[in-house]
């Protein structure tokens, strides 16, 4: 089902060099987000270290490149520790219930390709078209969507099985937290299928041919924003990190894992940034499509590839950015930034979207059908803004605001 849509399944009765290059692409893959995860993880400390004065890793290699190799190699040979009133089975299975979505959904993503001269995303790889990415299922966005809500459950039932109350009060925290914050996410992604008309990466990229033809043009630029802010909440990173919020519970969900398990919660938690950038340049800024149709001569799937990780390192650098400048929210402010704020504006510009498309398929008014949309959409959100009010004065009056 992964992969489908990929151009190399057309030909069944030539099985055995398909086979050999989905376990070529899977191969190349897993290295990527690797190497992707050690260099993630050296550039957000030499990055924050420039920012507040200080060297940062420096001895490790040339430029400290080395110091994360070096952190991995200790924890693989620190003691594997399991607390004794843990649930064995679930405390070790839940670290790869983190990890394991965070590689599946950027199987789906498109690194490369050309769709210029009217190409459609292919290269050609030991004799066989084939797409850029790991696989390319019809329904490859619901798999990314699904892959993001499997991985609340490695967060949960490390807290769970771990038989201690304060990796229980972070699991709560951080499942309350990413449920909460997938709503936004989902409704913004619908935003984007909406306009696609596709639920394939492939596609969606497909139809980002030019700068004016990106997600985050035609789709009025603030799913772009509720998708950015929700996204760095699912991934826990400032100023959302209060699942490992030391002051109150310790260091979280992974309190009593050490060694080569609280590695992988390590390595989950740095994959899944870099899997969240791709998804972003993917939806929105048009994946490996550049802005413009030109390209210079040659392998022309090499200038996306190119593109493709440009907008990556944008992300990267504005996440470690995030994290050096924001201080860190209340945990009330995160909930009602989340609901009071974000679905609403998500669901609402979800509608007038799809009522601006309904009008032009029916001929109607286009400028008329926004100008109503828009109207109705405020008169909307000052009634909401006028319940959250009242609400928060009366429990002002019984004594229980915060």
């Amino acid at each position: 089902m992964l992969a489908i849509g990929d151009p190399l399944l057309n030909s069944p009765s030539d099985w055995l060099p398909v086979v050999l290059i989905v376990i070529f692409k899977t191969f190349i893959t897993f290295v990527f987000l690797m190497i992707a995860v050690l260099f993630m993880v050296w550039f957000e400390r030499k990055v924050i270290a420039g920012m507040q004065n200080r060297i940062g890793p420096a001895v490790a290699g040339p430029w400290g490149i080395l110091q994360t190799l070096a952190d991995g190699i200790k924890l693989f040979f620190k003691e594997d520790l399991i607390p004794e009133r843990a649930d064995r089975f679930v405390f070790k299975l839940a670290p790869y219930l983190s990890l394991v979505p965070a590689f599946v959904t950027f199987a789906v993503i498109p690194v490369g390709g050309s769709w210029t001269d009217g190409s459609d995303g292919t290269l050609s790889l030991f004799g066989h078209r084939t797409f850029m990415q790991l696989a390319d299922p019809p329904i490859g966005i619901l798999l990314v969507l699904a892959m993001s809500s499997l991985a609340v459950y490695g967060v949960m039932l490390a807290g769970w099985s771990s038989g201690s109350k304060y990796p229980l009060l972070g699991s709560v925290r951080a499942s309350a937290q990413m449920v909460s914050y997938e709503a936004a996410l989902g409704l913004s992604v619908v935003t984007v299928v909406l306009v696609s008309k596709t639920l394939s990466t492939h596609g969606i990229v497909g139809v980002q041919d030019t700068i004016r033809s990106w997600n985050i043009v035609t789709t009025g630029f603030v799913p772009f924003v509720i998708f950015l802010i929700a996204a760095t909440a699912e991934l826990n990173r400032p100023p959302f990190d209060l699942v490992e919020a030391e002051q109150e519970i310790v260091g979280g969900y992974h309190t009593e894992y050490s060694s080569i398990r609280f590695a992988l919660f390590y390595l989950a938690e740095f994959m899944n940034t870099v899997t969240m950038s791709a998804i972003i340049v993917t939806l929105f800024l048009g994946g490996p499509q550049p802005p413009f149709h030109w390209h210079p001569p040659g392998a022309q799937w090499a200038w996306g590839v190119l593109w493709f990780f440009a907008k990556l390192f944008i992300f990267l650098f504005a996440y470690v950015w995030l994290r050096a400048t924001l201080p860190r929210l209340r945990y009330d402010q995160l909930m009602d930034l989340g609901w009071k704020v974000l679905i609403p504006a998500a669901f609402g510009w979800l509608l007038l979207i799809a009522s601006m498309r309904v009008a032009r398929d029916r001929g109607w008014n286009s400028a008329l059908a926004a100008v109503i949309g828009v109207v109705v959409l405020a008169a909307c959100w000052g009634l909401l803004a006028v319940a959250f009010r009242v609400s928060a004065k009366r429990r002002e009056l019984e004594g229980t605001a915060f």
